[in-house]
């Protein structure tokens, strides 16, 4: 984990000095970001303009929820994202070859090494949105709840990590799974709203299948105090399985590759 840690340390570094000679992409993808998130809440506004809850939940309750959409969307455009598409397009081309024969872990190379550092800004307005809708609120944010709201974020952010892994490794033997990843990236779009305004089956299927309520809902139910305790803990245990399955199809995948070669 420290090494991992490290070689995503020193790749952000290379990242930042390659992209600060483009400014014009930062305030392009400002723009973008606090367009993207007004569309959200001017969605919120038409709802509560008819309504004083949306499936129990609150106006705050749902701005929070954005919040907490936005962050996390935008850590999967900083860090998964690019690193995934980076994957793919080297199975295609065969130039995978050149990171097999790194000395370090494989797996933590493709997925620390592609970086993009102007969707941090997705992460930051989010995370101001969240400040924002938590202080009214007024929740008392204690301990146990600052815990269980990281602990369900972190296992959300894993489930989604493994997710996107297992759909980059599937071009080792579909070489073009492109899109997958967008139909993926359509289904994520769901998680603006509380996965509880959907049917029972599509609920399960956003919860443990394409983990959109792991990454928004539950951290958030976590902050305000409706997570039950068993909720949290079945979403460590997902997230432990997701990430040694995701590793076990790495590892096949690795098998099945010719590489340059093949």
């Amino acid at each position: 984990m420290i090494e991992a840690l490290r070689l995503f340390a020193a790749f952000v570094r290379v990242a930042v000095h390659r992209e600060v000679a483009y400014r014009a992409n930062l305030v392009a993808q400002t723009v973008q970001s606090v367009v993207g998130l007004g569309t959200a809440l001017g969605g919120l506004a038409v709802v509560f303009a008819h309504t004083a809850t949306l499936a129990g939940w609150p106006p705050s309750e749902l701005v929070a929820l954005v919040g907490v959409f936005q962050m996390v969307g935008g850590a999967i455009g900083f860090a998964i994202q690019p690193a995934m598409q980076r994957l793919m397009e080297e199975v295609r081309t065969g130039a995978l070859d050149f990171t097999l024969l790194q000395p370090a872990d494989s797996q933590v190379l493709v997925s620390v090494r592609e970086v993009s550092v102007y969707r941090l800004t997705d992460v930051a307005l989010g995370a101001a949105l969240l400040g924002a809708a938590l202080a009214r609120l007024g929740a008392r944010l204690g301990p146990g709840r600052i815990a269980a709201f990281t602990l369900a974020l972190a296992a959300g952010g894993a489930v989604v990590y493994a997710v996107w892994l297992a759909l980059a490794t599937c071009a080792f033997w579909w070489v073009r799974v492109d899109n997958v990843l967008v139909i993926f990236e359509t289904l994520y779009d769901a998680g603006r709203w509380p996965v509880s305004i959907y049917p029972g089956w599509l609920r399960g299927a956003l919860t443990f299948l394409i983990p959109v309520a792991l990454a928004t809902s539950v951290p958030v139910e976590a902050l305000t105090g409706a997570l039950r305790g068993r909720t949290l803990a079945l979403a460590a245990v997902v997230a432990a399985a997701a990430l040694v399955l995701s590793r076990l199809l790495w590892r096949a995948g690795l098998r099945a590759y010719s590489g340059a070669s093949g």
